[in-house]
């Protein structure tokens, strides 16, 4: 009888096992800037495919790809810069042909609620009441090469760039300036919308080449089929409704 008992549990446990393998994990490796809309479309998505579960992974844009390219296994990566998906093109890590940009964005530069200040353009940003600047690391954030390019353009990033506080990526630039440890941020306009209690837009800043977040499935995931259904459901009209609420504009 004992002997009966725990090859009936042994066929349940196998039949547990199996229904878990069924159920497929879907990474999405996505710039910070989406953490909010991807959080909303996942659920969507995993309606949509049933025994799906979607995990998500946010950080800069420069981050993931380090991630990636080390070997994380990962389905599908959204950037926020063309500059970093190139990187993973050169490095086979995506086929041109199924990389596409799904939204766009824009520069801003945000106060504090509470401050005075309000600069009237990027110049007045090397006066010297704004004396700690949030601005995203260049080397591996997108919005911090935007705010770096647009600078160097004006032959202002040299007298900017001393008052910089480095930022890991947007989501922490915003929070700087929501808590008032400095004087202003560049953020996107999206980041900027979900503070509207805290910070001020000041500005937008028109940018010398727009904001465009390419998106592409890993061929080397361990899901990659799936990634592609994931990369194909950001087109939907579900999808897109969630992007435009969260701000986003169309490529």
């Amino acid at each position: 009888m004992h002997h009966r008992l725990t090859h009936t549990l042994a066929v349940v446990l196998t039949a547990g096992l199996s229904l878990a393998a069924q159920a497929a994990d879907l990474t999405v490796s996505a710039a910070a800037s989406l953490t909010n809309a991807f959080k909303d479309i996942a659920p969507l998505f995993e309606a949509a495919h049933a025994g799906t579960k979607v995990q998500l992974n946010f950080a800069a844009s420069g981050v993931l790809l380090q991630q990636i390219a080390k070997g994380a296994p990962v389905d599908v990566f959204a950037s926020a810069d063309q500059e970093t998906m190139d990187r993973a093109q050169a490095q086979n890590l995506i086929k041109p042909t199924q990389r596409c940009d799904f939204v766009s964005n824009s520069l801003v530069v945000i106060v504090p609620q509470a401050s005075a200040l309000r600069p009237r353009s990027v110049a007045d940003l090397t006066r010297p009441e704004y004396a700690r600047i949030a601005i995203g690391l260049p080397a591996s954030v997108p919005v911090g090469r935007y705010t770096r390019d647009v600078l160097e353009g004006a032959g202002l990033w040299g007298a900017i760039e001393s008052k910089m506080v480095g930022a890991t990526n947007v989501r922490q630039a915003l929070d700087y300036v929501q808590r008032g440890e400095v004087d202003a941020g560049f953020v996107y306009a999206t980041d900027a919308a979900l503070m509207a209690d805290k910070v001020k837009v000041a500005l937008t800043v028109p940018t010398p080449k727009a904001i465009l977040y390419p998106v592409a499935p890993l061929p080397a995931g361990p899901n990659a089929a799936m990634g592609e259904k994931f990369v194909d459901f950001l087109f939907t009209p579900p999808a897109q409704a969630v992007l435009s609420r969260y701000g986003f504009g169309r490529p």
